[in-house]
């Protein structure tokens, strides 16, 4: 009879039951500064380093919004009243701030003709100088009058910078332009409602060009040190200096798929700028969908007011896809990023001491960079989800008015003021339904552990609202802190350290030990193999002396269960008469030790016979010759063992694939050999009450041997077959007769010898 091939049994073959296990419980790492958003911080700051360290307050302030949509703030010498500019009713408001009680008022100022106010300068004689669009017009007001107006050739302006008291210039897109303007002949040209293109009439009007790029958009221009002027493009994202009187910049970086959202320059000539990259259009994160937004806008900007205007709720946020980056361009070197942030939008750049601060989108995050540490730092957000505006107060150190968008408002941000600090991670995943353990922090700094208050809330699904526990406190033992009888798939953790900010605290990346649910064992594969074949199990080999470090951090240690597996795979397959060899594979998805053992039961008989007992072994063979003919059911029973408790471990029985025993050989109904011309057709014809016919073999009494496995009705399928073999005058020459033997799948054959 023909061996069934090898390499069908590799394939068979089951992964041992490893001898021992990982530890049953699990932990996961809490990274503040992964795992916290900035709207989840009030007066603590998470760091780059996985760190919670003493952070700002922020304070949303009450009042009535002035307009849908707020773009720019412009300090005066009150520092408790600031210039805003407005859409897309082209308004100009002063807000007045009342810091005692977080709140501020709002009084009209001016309305302009065009519809978004992008950028204010107030100059040193009291008059404002706005910049707007979509017709870019730039317009002089004094005491809540436009005394002066002029359409540049451009539809927007988008920034202002004031070289001195006689000098401004004005950035504009669509061309990407700077024009400088002479303040004392622009006060006194008068009102132009229309755009002026020809260079004379703006001469006229004390405007001259300064420079100009091939980009689409000049965003932001910086005045450096030395006088050299600074300038950030869109769509590109390009960062140029132009020479102190003008003409062609140089490029000082080249991007694509960007805008330079503002720079920042220092005294020493360096210079940082806030870059965002690729993600969806800024005008559909912020613009109410009810308006439309003409070519040339900035971020968010909605330049044509709807038929009718109603005031609408802010719009949806959607996911932003871009990145940030917060760029160093040192004033004798090459730029260097510092931060860079997935999925945030950083719009406004300012320092404080060594530290840099970023407002942005699209949750509202206030983000900074410790030049000094150099590691980041995401500070409490903001309810809104752009923040366009981010101001030092004046004589009031670490204290910023903040602009917001969606929903529209002003806000204090203090990295001074004493108040509540607290920090909730965002939803945690367990990987499964667990029971939590302690929660320890690899080391507190400036803090007690006393002083720490920890809680904790558990939910088996994933909503943000509705599923989840109270909040728990977790009590302090051992040095870890513990809630008992908490289980849950997802959790959160929230923080509290005492109010105040004198103190420079550092929380360290916190571990929560759990125990995940214990799940059952599976049942991946089982398989008969064929009877009559024994298996020689191979030696298991020796551990090895060494492992590498890549072994060590990617797959870890090496266990015996894979020793073991290896050599299984390894062991031979040989003939042996009246044995039956059983192959499972069997896994646990928490990775339990597990032991098998493997039953039978004759049809019609009640009671079970254990073949093996408590097995770590993924096999067993057995000798069936002596166990009488029929079906046998199969029975596979899978415990967990050590070190899981033994009253926590489970069991599961699997009913396997039937057994038939069969010791009967077939019958050979009818058999002819038959002369056709030059071929000799032997012709085999049999029944087996048990098993399915497998093939028939041949051999002549001249020696030749031939055998067949292929059915005349093409499917081996049944108990009753017909084989023909078909073999050429030539090979039977001298031959006179023939043995045939017709063989079932147990292996057992009858012979019948046939002349012609």
């Amino acid at each position: 009879m023909r061996l069934h091939p090898f390499a069908v049994l590799a394939g068979l073959l089951a992964t041992v039951t490893p001898l021992a296990a990982d530890s049953l419980s699990k932990k996961i790492d809490i990274d503040f500064y992964r795992d916290v958003p900035s709207r989840n911080l009030k007066g603590l700051a998470t760091r780059s380093d996985g760190r919670l360290v003493s952070g700002a307050v922020l304070t949303e302030l009450t009042g009535a919004a002035p307009a849908d949509l707020l773009w720019c703030l412009e300090a005066t010498p009150d520092a408790n009243k600031w210039l805003v500019g407005t859409g897309p009713d082209g308004k100009i408001f002063e807000v007045t701030l009342d810091q005692a009680k977080a709140s501020y008022t709002a009084r009209e100022l001016v309305k302009l003709t065009d519809t978004h106010v992008f950028a204010l300068r107030r100059l040193s004689d009291g008059a404002v100088l706005a910049g707007s669009s979509p017709h870019g017009g730039l317009s002089l007001v004094r005491e809540g009058k436009i005394v002066a107006r002029v359409g540049l050739p451009v539809d927007s302006i988008f920034d202002l910078l004031v070289v001195d008291a006689h000098t401004v210039l004005v950035a504009t897109g669509n061309p990407a332009r700077i024009y400088r303007v002479d303040l004392a002949k622009f006060a006194t040209a008068g009102l132009s409602p229309d755009k002026l293109t020809d260079a004379k009439q703006l001469a006229a009007h004390g405007v001259n060009l300064f420079g100009e790029v091939r980009d689409r958009n000049i965003r932001r221009i910086a005045a450096l040190p030395d006088g050299r002027i600074a300038a950030g493009s869109a769509p590109k994202g390009n960062v140029y200096v132009f020479p102190r009187d003008g003409g062609a910049p140089v490029i000082l970086q080249e991007n694509h798929d960007a805008e330079v959202t503002d720079l920042l320059p220092q005294a020493n000539g360096d210079l940082y700028a806030s870059i965002v990259y690729g993600g969806i259009p800024a005008e559909t994160r912020v613009a109410p969908p009810a308006k439309l937004v003409p070519p040339g806008t900035p971020p968010g900007a909605l330049a044509v007011p709807a038929p009718a205007p109603v005031l609408l709720a802010p719009a949806p946020v959607s996911n932003f896809s871009g990145r940030s980056s917060i760029i160093w361009f040192p004033a004798n070197g090459f730029p260097e990023v510092l931060s860079a942030r997935n999925n945030v939008a950083i719009y406004r750049l300012a320092r404080e001491g060594d530290l840099l601060l970023g407002a942005g989108g699209e949750q509202g995050e206030l983000l900074g960079y410790d030049l000094k540490a150099q590691l980041a730092l995401t500070f409490a957000g903001s309810a809104s989800s752009q923040l366009y505006g981010f101001a030092p107060m004046a004589g009031q150190p670490g204290r910023f008015v903040v602009l917001r968008n969606n929903a529209a408002g002003l806000a204090f941000f203090d990295l001074h003021a004493a108040g509540p600090r607290t920090a909730e991670t965002r939803r945690l995943d367990l990987g499964t339904p667990a029971q939590l353990g302690a929660l320890r922090f690899n080391r507190l700094r400036n803090v007690a552990d006393s002083d720490l208050k920890l809680e904790i809330r558990i939910s088996n699904g994933t909503d943000e609202i509705e599923g989840w526990s109270p909040w728990t406190p977790l009590k302090l033992e051992n040095g870890g802190w513990i809630a008992s009888g908490l289980r849950g798939r997802y959790a959160k953790l929230r923080v509290t350290l005492p109010d105040g900010s004198a103190r420079v605290v550092e929380v360290d990346k916190a571990a929560l030990y759990l125990l995940p649910q214990n799940r059952r064992p599976q049942l991946q594969d089982f398989r008969e193999l064929a009877p009559n074949f024994g298996l020689v199990p191979a030696p298991e080999g020796m551990p090895p002396a060494t492992i590498s470090l890549g072994q060590l951090l990617t797959a870890g240690v090496p266990k015996d269960a894979d020793r073991r597996k290896n050599a299984f795979m390894a062991s031979q397959v040989v003939p042996q008469p009246g044995t039956q060899l059983v192959l499972w594979s069997v896994t646990d998805p928490d990775g339990d030790n597990l032991l098998s053992t493997f039953s039978i039961r004759k049809d019609g008989d009640t009671a079970w016979t254990d073949l093996v007992v408590g097995t770590a072994d993924s096999f067993v063979q057995f000798d069936v010759s002596h166990l009488a003919e029929g079906v046998y059911f199969t029975r596979l029973v899978v415990t967990e063992t050590a070190p899981r408790p033994e009253k926590e471990r489970l069991s599961t029985t699997f009913t396997t694939d039937d057994l038939t025993v069969d010791h009967t050989p077939p019958d050979i109904l009818e058999a002819s050999a038959k002369r056709n011309g030059d071929i000799l057709l032997v012709t085999i014809h049999g029944r087996d009450a048990l098993s399915l016919l497998q093939g028939i073999e041949a051999n002549f009494n001249n020696g030749l041997h031939e055998e067949t496995e292929q059915p005349v009705d093409g499917i081996r399928d049944s108990r009753e077959e017909t084989f023909i073999l078909e073999i050429p005058a030539g090979k039977t020459a001298g031959a006179t007769s023939v043995e045939v033997i017709l063989y079932d799948a147990a292996g057992n054959s009858t012979s019948r010898r046939l002349t012609w």
